[in-house]
């Protein structure tokens, strides 16, 4: 099954579901759907980046500094976050992702879904996804920040960034 065959979870404004859909019909006629962010850091501290492969449906080739991906039709968000994180960083026995909080993102054009946000400390040795991960680094806070104006980042996960940076005060 291809990423554009995985069937999502259809939500309304309250995050409550309304039907199911495809991803990549999701993805065309912008419903919203449900996805995790997860930050992950090393032993120490610090925040693990990536830039995306040119294969991905959405915001191929951007920088992230969030690991995730689309919650799956009936799964929870916490499962989601620790899948997603296992499968993206390619290490097993991770502990489970701490959630922090949800937002409803929207970009005005079209693209919306609900995003969880968690955290996760990662003391394993990763090994990404070639097919989800064309380049990775563990950085600290203040090089992402650096960062920020000088490379293309997901706009998603530059709005959970603002938001996690506002939730930790």
């Amino acid at each position: 099954m291809s990423a554009a065959d995985e069937i999502l979870d259809i939500v309304d404004e309250h995050d409550q579901v309304i039907g199911r859909s495809p991803r990549g019909e999701a993805y065309a006629r912008g419903l919203r759907h449900r996805c995790v962010f997860i930050q992950a850091r090393d032993a120490a501290g610090r925040v693990f980046v990536h830039r995306r492969t040119a294969t991905k449906l959405v915001f191929p080739s951007l920088y992230d500094m969030f690991v995730g991906g689309v919650v799956g039709a009936g799964e929870s968000y916490d499962d989601a976050a620790l899948r997603e994180a296992e499968e993206e960083l390619g290490v097993h026995g991770l502990p489970r992702p701490t959630f922090l909080f949800k937002f409803l993102y929207d970009d005005g054009a079209g693209q919306s879904w609900w995003s969880a946000v968690y955290e996760v400390r990662c003391e394993l040795p990763v090994r990404p996804q070639v097919e989800e991960v064309a380049w990775h680094d563990f950085l600290t806070e203040e090089e992402v920040v650096s960062r920020l104006g000088e490379w293309e980042w997901v706009p998603d996960g530059v709005a959970a960034w603002e938001k996690l940076r506002l939730h930790r005060g």
